[in-house]
């Protein structure tokens, strides 16, 4: 699986560079090299805790447990499972900008001044470590088994690293209607609270339309957060999660 995860990653960079939504602000190779480290201990993190999760899954399955195994056929439980996830995935993902201890580790991820596929990886390894007891809840409490897990993280994984490539596409909009596209997120990493404040699906679209939060034009904000002007680096980082609370949107009156 991270095999193929490189090789998509390594294909999404390539056509960025041909089709780019924006102008690149930072220097590079450092930004990208810093991101590619910060992906590489959240994702050792996940793997670590992946096993047990899988297993969890199949106890479920055979027992029967949560809400979709009370459905009565295979196909129709894996459905649910599916979209089970995927919906909580969106709460979660505004829980991870309405709870501050929550911000305070997914701001690594926006501080970004650019977004392109790499920005994809750029998550705090106690982020990541979070999300090893929310998927296990989520596995035990909706009722996934491993045949819809493995479905759903291959596609939320794509997802992942398709709605944050810095990409042009001429159906983006069209496209928006189903997915998470690279111009819904390219609104939502946008240094300007209105825009960070909608598009939080982060794989099929459907959730944002039913809770009024998609939006397709914004100001040309740039990327990031108001607070964080100046590009963060990997030690930086690190360290950003435990630095004093800071007033992240102060800089525009809002918050």
């Amino acid at each position: 699986m991270f095999v193929v995860a490189g090789a998509a990653l390594a294909a999404l960079l390539v056509a960025e560079r041909r089709r780019p939504r924006r102008a690149r602000t930072q220097v590079e190779p450092p930004r990208t090299l810093t991101n590619l480290a910060l992906g590489g201990a959240a994702l050792a993190v996940v793997a670590a805790g992946q096993g047990g999760t899988q297993r969890l899954a199949g106890q479920v399955a055979a027992r029967r447990q949560g809400l979709a195994q009370a459905l009565p056929t295979p196909l129709l439980r894996d459905a649910a499972a599916f979209l089970l996830l995927d919906y909580t995935m969106y709460l979660w993902h505004v829980a991870t900008h309405r709870v501050p201890v929550l911000w305070r580790l997914h701001r690594v991820h926006h501080v970004d001044l650019d977004m392109d596929a790499s920005t994809a990886l750029r998550f705090h390894a106690v982020d990541m470590a979070l999300s090893i007891p929310l998927r296990r809840a989520q596995v035990r409490l909706l009722g996934v088994g491993p045949r819809a897990l493995a479905v759903w993280e291959a596609f939320f994984g794509a997802s992942v690293l398709f709605h944050h490539s810095n990409l042009r596409l001429a159906s983006d909009t069209r496209l928006a209607w189903l997915l998470t596209t690279p111009g819904m997120h390219d609104i939502h990493h946008r240094a300007e609270i209105a825009a960070t404040d909608s598009n939080w699906s982060s794989g099929l679209s459907l959730w944002d339309r039913l809770h009024n939060t998609l939006r397709l034009t914004s100001s040309d904000a740039p990327i990031g957060v108001p607070a964080y002007p100046e590009p963060v680096g990997l030690k930086a980082a690190l360290a950003l999660p435990f630095a004093a609370p800071n007033d992240d949107w102060d800089q525009l009156g809002e918050r």
